[in-house]
């Protein structure tokens, strides 16, 4: 049965046609960033598995949500084509309502998108804002920190223990028990050196 057989005029199609290739391509890339990884929301991303907690180190991907990208592109699309589709076909608007309704909804979707990413990179972010609140606070090496390589501390940061990877900011060996001071922090490594007294 042909388009117009079904009772679709050219612009219906249009739409239809947009909405299709687009939403066909949105879901196939979020299915693919969500399994793959690929292009994802932060692909520099490490998570320190081992400091119990999660912490993330962040790498210099920018993910900013940019208007020409094709996850931009075709959410436009997919939402350009249902909403202008739904407008002509359902509400029975005219053509020129219909394409500025559905210009509307493709940029409106474009913006939201945009939002959501940034509202996820500031979630990502403040990992790494909690673990410089270490910085200053007094701890305990409870997995031995061995020369010039790294071991395992507990610090109060705000309130609640945090384990954290450490290295000795002097290469120096610090022993299971030994109360150390944090320095720095890089990422989620803890650079300490023993307390004074």
């Amino acid at each position: 049965m042909s388009a117009s057989d079904a009772g679709y005029s050219g612009l219906e199609l249009f739409f239809l046609i947009c909405s299709f290739i687009g939403g066909g391509l949105f879901i196939a890339r979020f299915v693919v960033q969500f399994f793959a990884g690929s292009d994802g929301i932060d692909s520099n991303a490490d998570v320190d598995i081992s400091a119990g907690h999660g912490d993330v180190v962040h790498g210099e991907t920018d993910t900013s949500f940019k208007l020409l990208t094709l996850q931009g592109l075709t959410a436009f699309f997919m939402m350009f084509g249902l909403v202008g589709f739904a407008m002509i076909r359902e509400s029975r608007m005219n053509s020129v309502v219909a394409l500025v309704a559905a210009l509307a909804a493709g940029i409106g979707t474009v913006w939201l998108i945009g939002k959501i990413l940034s509202s996820v990179k500031k979630l990502q972010s403040s990992g790494t804002m909690e673990n410089s609140a270490a910085v200053g606070e007094q701890g305990t090496v409870y997995l031995t920190i061995r020369a010039n390589s790294r071991g395992k501390i507990q610090v109060p940061v705000k309130g609640r223990i945090r384990e954290f990877e450490a290295v000795a900011k002097t290469g120096e060996e610090i022993k299971t028990g030994e109360q150390v001071k944090v320095v720095d922090m890089n990422g989620s490594i803890a650079v300490v050196e023993k307390s004074q007294g």
